[in-house]
């Protein structure tokens, strides 16, 4: 077990997706009954339950659906990081998707997203030349609240 909260335990069906986010990469599952795509990945669809589901490269664009600010955690590493920006964000293939927002900028429902990594792990940060400021900045916005 790891003391770490933040990594999941990986499995044999999770080992694709975590050995692609180690390569900068984020996979989606498609269903091949009914096309749609999911997030998490799951073994079946989560709509029809087929099991005809197959990995797929994200395009790593996304809109910010909601977020909050979290000023307090006491579990290791997200004490080190307070504050910073839980989001929910629509990946462009559809599904949403639960994630950290980073970099500088004001979050605002809709605003566009592209795909970052920190230490393995999917991010999400404002898209290079959008509204939300400098994406390379390490600090979350400080802005309070969220939408839906």
């Amino acid at each position: 077990m790891t003391s770490r909260y933040d990594l999941p335990e990986t499995d044999a069906f999770t080992r694709t997706y975590w050995e692609a986010a180690a390569e900068g990469r984020l996979l989606i599952r498609r269903c091949g009954a009914c096309g749609r795509a999911h997030h998490y990945p799951r073994e079946f669809c989560p709509r029809c339950w087929s099991d005809d589901v197959r990995w797929e490269e994200a395009s790593g664009r996304a809109s910010l659906y909601t977020w909050s600010v979290v000023h307090r955690n006491d579990l290791p590493p997200f004490g080190e990081r307070t504050p910073y920006v839980a989001a929910v964000v629509d990946l462009a293939e559809g599904p949403r998707m639960a994630t950290e927002l980073v970099g500088e900028g004001e979050p605002r429902a809709g605003a566009e997203l592209e795909l970052a990594f920190r230490e393995g792990v999917p991010v999400f940060r404002f898209a290079r030349g959008g509204d939300g400021g400098d994406p390379d900045r390490r600090r979350p916005p400080m802005a309070g609240g969220g939408a839906a």
